[in-house]
């Protein structure tokens, strides 16, 4: 068994019980990705499995077998930042930066989502696009919090990189 992290095969866990976050961040070394709650309460912890965000505290990672994962660190393209990281630090998207990976990779999974069509809380017409407007890219990151408070810049550089990209 063995798990495809940000591009390349690395084995599975011996213990079936360990999750994602831990085998991540201790065994894989790669800790961008955040330990908060470990309840699934706040996001800091948000990876892609094959472009959709996920906890990553509440996934065991045998679950992932064969499957490409995501972290923050698997964003950045030839030493480049990606345009949402290079956002996050224009429009001061973040302050001490402990929930930036996993906001990141939720607001990454989150245009996904809107690009195909799935509805959220706001949505008065279920068939209609979806528009990322500045209430709906909130409603959709609540799950997401930030102790410092940074979401405006946080909204802000979704915006400015994300948003437009969407199709309405």
């Amino acid at each position: 068994m063995s798990l495809i992290v940000n591009g390349t095969a690395v084995p599975a866990p011996a213990d079936a019980r360990v999750s994602l976050l831990d085998h991540l961040r201790e065994t894989l070394h790669l800790t961008g990705t955040k330990k908060g709650c470990n309840q699934g309460a706040c996001g800091a912890c948000t990876v892609l499995v094959e472009g959709e965000r996920i906890l990553s505290c509440l996934a065991l990672a045998v679950q992932y077998d064969g499957r490409q994962v995501t972290t923050v660190e698997g964003l950045a393209q030839d030493g480049a930042l990606h345009p949402l990281q290079a956002a996050f630090v224009e429009h001061d998207g973040f302050q001490c930066g402990y929930c930036t990976p996993g906001q990141i990779c939720s607001a990454i999974g989150m245009a996904a989502e809107a690009q195909r069509g799935v509805p959220s809380y706001l949505s008065d017409d279920l068939s209609a696009d979806t528009t990322l407007t500045r209430a709906e890219i909130q409603e959709r990151m609540s799950g997401n919090l930030c102790r410092c408070g940074a979401y405006n810049g946080i909204i802000d550089a979704i915006q400015a990189t994300i948003a437009p990209k969407v199709p309405a």
